[in-house]
């Protein structure tokens, strides 16, 4: 398994196809994926900003999944977010999760924050299983009970 940097040229499709994948296991379907040239367009600019952070995952040439990672404010303190954790629904299960999970704290610590979070549908059980295993708290409901907001703490 290699994490490299996504290349939109190249894997347009691949980023559509495994984002709208996040949207049907979190909420059951992709009706509020949006535009996908809105979000191609916000990849840009975001993996612009944080390189490191926007990754492919490939396994024998074959991308099997994908990392979004940012730096944001929340509550005046400056934290990390996961935007996606995505793995191919073969690859779900096997312990692959935690190499994303390594790389996510990883970038984060190189950038300096001590906080990180992620916000996960209440629906994807296996999810937020992950997360908690991880060390991660609920922190509470947003986007009208939508998501749950979860944060970590870095060493």
């Amino acid at each position: 398994m290699i994490i490299k940097r996504i290349d939109l040229e190249t894997q347009r499709e691949i980023l559509i196809q495994f984002r709208k994948d996040s949207f049907a296991v979190s909420f059951g379907s992709t009706q509020e994926f949006g535009d996908e040239e809105d979000y191609l367009k916000w990849v840009a600019a975001k993996s612009l900003q944080f390189p490191d952070g926007f990754m492919v995952v490939m396994e024998d040439e074959r991308p099997i999944g994908q990392l979004e990672l940012t730096l944001t404010v929340y509550e005046e303190r400056s934290i990390g977010y996961v935007n996606l954790y995505y793995l191919i629904p073969d690859k779900r299960g096997l312990g692959l999760g935690k190499t994303l999970h390594e790389y996510a704290l990883n970038f984060f610590i190189e950038n300096g924050v001590k906080e990180y979070h992620l916000r996960v549908s209440p629906s994807n059980l296996p999810a937020l299983s992950f997360y908690r295993n991880a060390g991660m708290e609920e922190i509470g409901l947003e986007l009208g009970g939508k998501v749950i907001r979860m944060r970590g703490f870095l060493a």
